[in-house]
This record gives structure tokens, C-alpha cells and sequence, in this order.
């Protein structure tokens, strides 16, 4: 993996609350029994060869295991829970390692289990509209076999070549396609899970309606792995679309992309997919840093807007996608436009939207958040909050982008030019506290996509209803009485 051994930057390595307990790091006598159980070539303790599952993504944190465990079946899941339970051993379960908030990193010293030898697709139902996926299939994978007879599965991120269906649904994760389809929750109809003490929940079925009690499922669905493991998933598929159209927009405001998507949302009917906006400081940072990249129109404008359609009808979508931009340019919402020619210009049009928080880094520290308000307030949003960080640290460097469909905002703030990069992170959480003020003035949330983990696990109290709190801690407690399951995260 590239730049694994280089110098990760470092993190502040989180404390144990009271609802974790410290990881016991296992003697050479039981780590010899956790070895046994999936076998030396799929126990990794050589610390070179245990980098990949150690290091976040964005290098923020590097953590540290006696062992990384790669079980290649459910039943070994299951036994390694038992044993780790019975003795006391703290687990951290991983996907593709491409969670954003820390959740899924060893930061004391826990046993590592890696679900990506879980990787079997067990059946594509195209009658029923179900796959069902091991928890270490990747996105892309699912999406190819869905494709294979001619179904979609609806969920879409950039990092779908690597983050996982039991990572997706651990986290609740939302994507580009989340308007129109739903988020990770949306599309899970049953699932299968490892129960902390070694139990396995099999809750496998297809079924639409099944009104037999408690939805237990969803219990798992975002819990970010601190009440089981989820090892299995029944996932729901809709037709593929028989045609796409796909534009790139200049517009002066969001509040003017807010109105442009209530156009496109009444002339389609729900066949607006995705709509995007991006800041323009932003994408002027993706066409500096980026490879092959081109910006789609003539002149940049305050923001810009993508926006795919979809529909099972073959022919006439362009000019709908055609009628809405007509209309959103006479009432002054658009400036200008560039409908894709082909996939291929698509593409290219999507690789500015993918780049764009990558691209971040290249101008410095940036301080980022996922976080999501009613779609009504966004344009507010947007403001209050330029406005209230500026005044914190003048010249910082407002690069808001997201998902307006759904609310979603990734607000990232990166440091004003020709600063000290540690001397701007040292500010972060003075910066959270005015982001997250105004997304409570509006009702919002702190997490809409990423999860909890252990970014915003200390926040959780101070935004979260307090019987919330109080039944989350009780569930934690029920399933998990040990405390072994990813501990120190969410709660």
C-alpha cells in the first residue's frame, strides 16, 4: 500500500471511558490459541506485515496489535469472540479500513479482526431483487455481480474498490446515490451477526414484510461494530436504468442550487440520482493539484452543481435534464451548463466531485466534518457557518461540498495561507464547537455518513437526546457485557 512506511501523521491516541474496559494484550499462550484458530498464514504479527490494518487512511492514526486475525468463515468468527470474551480480550473489527472517524483502528493495543477473507457472494436472487454478501465483499463487487443480471445495487461511494458491505453497514454509509436510493440502512433486509459472547444471529432473510417482533438488524446497522460482528447480509437490488444524463452547472448561491433541486426534483419525479455542489475555491483547488482533470465550462462560477438523472425510460431524459435546465437559467438559478456527451465526459465530471476532499491536503492542514441539516437550511447553514469560522481564524478557508439532496454537507476548513499546520490543528476543536453551534441552531446532526468512532464519540453526549444515551449505554452493556467489541468507540 503506498506511503504505509512513510511517518503517519499522528494522531491523539483517545482515552478509555467508562463504558471500555483496558485491552488485555494477549499472553504468547492464549495469542497461540487465537492463532490456532484461523491458522498461522491468516494470523499476522509481524508488525510491517500488520501496517495495512493499522493505519488510517489519512494517516492521522497509526495504531498497534499483538495480532491481526483474518478468519475465513463464520464459525471461526465465532470462535474468536468466545475465546476473546471468555477471557477478557478486546477485538476491533475492520472492513476495508476506510472508515473516516478512527472506528475501526487498534489505538490500545487490540486484537485486530479483519472480515475481508469473508468474501463469498452466496446468492444474487434477480426474481427476488436480493444479494447476499459476505461482510468482506467489497462495494464494487456487489455492485458487479447486481450488474451481472441486470440489477443495480443502489449504493455508490468513491472508495467502493475497497470499503466493504459489513464496513458499509457498520457505519450506516451514505454515498452520492443516498438521494434517490437511501443509505446503507436503506438497502439491508437481513443480515447475520456474531453476538460478542460467540452466539450467531441469523437474521438472513429476504423478506419485505415481516412484522415478527423487534427489528433486531438495525440494532447492528451503524453501531460501527460495538454490539456484534456482522458477518453476512441479505441487500436489496432495484432494475438498472435504462438511461443516465449527467450535467455539470454554474450557479451563484446554494440557495439558488436548493431551488434548481425542487425544479428537478417535480420534472423528474424521483429520478434525480444525485446533485451535488461544490464551492468554487474548492474546485479550483481539484483542477490545481489533480491529474486529468479539465473544468467543464467557460469561466468558474461561486459554485457549481452535478446533477445525474435516471430512468427506465430508453429515450427522452435529456430533455427533461434539458426542460429543468431551460427553466433554472430563465429564473436566474443557472449560469451556465454542459449536459455529458457520453459516459466517458460523465466520468470525467464525477473525478472533479471525487477529488475534491483529497485534493484538500495539498493546500495544507484541514479540519473536516460530515454533518447534515434539513435541505431547507443548507444555504443558512453555509453562511453561518463561513461566517462564524472566519471570525474564529481570519483567512481560513471555508470548502463546503456534499450531497444537498439529502442534507449533507462535508464542511472542510483548511488553513489560511502561509500558516503553520500545527499551529492551525491546534484550533480544531475550538473550530468543531462554532460548525457544530450552527448545525444545532438548524436541528442538524454531527454525523450524517462517517459514524461516531472516536472523533465525535466525546460529542455524542452533548448533542444526543439523554435517554438516547441512556439506551444506548443499556444496549452496550446487554450484548456486551465484557466490554470486548471495538471498545472506547461510539460510547
Amino acid at each position: 500500500m503506498t506511503g504505509l512506511h512513510a511517518p503517519p501523521r499522528q494522531g491523539k491516541v483517545p482515552p478509555m471511558n467508562e463504558m471500555s474496559k483496558p485491552a488485555t494484550i494477549p499472553s504468547p499462550a492464549l495469542l497461540a490459541r487465537f492463532v490456532a484458530i484461523v491458522g498461522d498464514k491468516y494470523a499476522i504479527t509481524d508488525t510491517r506485515a500488520q501496517e495495512p490494518y493499522l493505519v488510517e487512511m489519512r494517516q492521522r492514526w497509526h495504531g498497534r496489535s499483538a495480532v491481526v486475525l483474518r478468519p475465513g468463515s463464520v464459525a471461526e468468527v465465532s470462535q474468536i469472540l468466545k475465546l476473546a470474551n471468555e477471557t477478557g480480550t478486546a477485538i476491533v473489527p475492520q472492513g476495508g479500513n476506510t472508515g473516516l472517524v478512527g472506528g475501526q483502528i487498534p489505538h490500545h493495543g487490540e486484537v485486530v479482526l479483519s472480515v475481508n477473507r469473508l468474501d463469498r457472494i452466496r446468492e444474487v436472487d434477480a426474481v427476488s431483487n436480493t444479494i447476499t454478501c459476505e461482510a468482506g465483499v467489497t462495494l464494487q463487487r456487489a455492485r458487479e455481480a447486481a450488474a451481472a443480471v441486470d440489477r443495480l445495487y443502489p449504493q455508490l461511494l468513491p472508495s467502493e474498490g475497497t470499503c466493504t458491505i459489513g464496513g458499509n453497514l457498520s457505519t450506516n454509509a451514505g454515498g452520492t446515490q443516498a438521494l434517490a436510493y437511501g443509505i446503507a440502512r436503506s438497502h439491508a433486509l437481513g443480515i447475520e451477526v456474531v453476538l460478542a459472547d460467540g452466539r450467531v444471529l441469523n437474521n438472513l432473510n429476504k423478506l419485505k414484510k415481516d412484522n415478527t417482533g423487534y427489528d433486531l438488524k438495525n440494532l447492528f446497522i451503524g453501531a460501527e461494530g460495538t454490539l456484534g460482528i456482522i458477518t453476512a447480509a441479505v441487500l436489496r437490488l432495484v432494475p438498472r436504468p435504462r438511461s443516465t444524463e449527467t450535467a455539470w452547472l454554474g450557479v451563484p448561491s446554494p440557495e439558488a442550487a436548493v431551488e434548481l433541486l425542487g425544479i428537478s426534483t417535480e420534472r423528474t419525479a424521483g429520478g434525480v440520482t444525485s446533485f451535488e455542489l461544490l464551492e468554487r475555491m474548492g474546485v479550483e483547488v481539484v483542477l490545481k493539484h489533480g491529474a486529468n482533470v479539465r473544468y467543464p465550462l467557460r469561466e468558474q462560477y461561486p459554485y457549481s452543481v452535478l446533477i445525474e438523472l435516471s430512468s427506465q425510460a430508453r429515450s427522452g431524459l435529456r430533455a427533461v435534464l434539458e426542460e429543468i435546465l431551460a427553466e433554472g437559467h430563465e429564473r436566474g438559478f443557472v449560469l451556465d451548463a454542459t449536459i455529458a456527451d457520453s459516459l466517458e465526459q460523465g466520468k470525467a465530471f464525477w473525478r472533479i466531485r471525487e477529488m475534491f476532499g483529497e485534493m484538500q491536503r495539498h493546500e495544507g492542514a484541514s479540519i473536516k466534518h460530515d454533518v447534515s441539516v434539513p435541505v431547507a437550511a443548507i444555504p443558512a447553514f453555509i453562511r453561518e457557518a463561513n461566517a462564524a469560522v472566519v471570525k474564529l481564524i481570519p483567512g481560513a478557508r471555508p470548502l463546503p461540498f456534499g450531497h444537498v439532496g439529502d442534507g449533507n454537507i462535508h464542511y472542510n476548513v483548511t488553513q489560511p495561507v502561509g500558516t503553520n499546520e500545527a499551529e492551525f490543528m491546534k484550533r480544531e476543536e475550538d473550530v468543531h464547537d462554532a460548525v457544530f453551534a450552527v448545525v444545532a441552531k438548524y436541528n442538524g446532526s454531527i454525523s450524517a455518513e462517517h459514524g461516531i468512532g472516536i472523533v465525535k464519540r466525546d460529542r455524542l453526549p452533548q448533542v444526543k437526546d439523554k435517554v438516547a444515551i441512556e439506551l444506548m449505554r443499556t444496549l452496550k452493556r446487554t450484548l456486551d457485557p465484557e466490554g470486548i467489541l471495538n471498545p472506547g468507540k461510539v460510547l
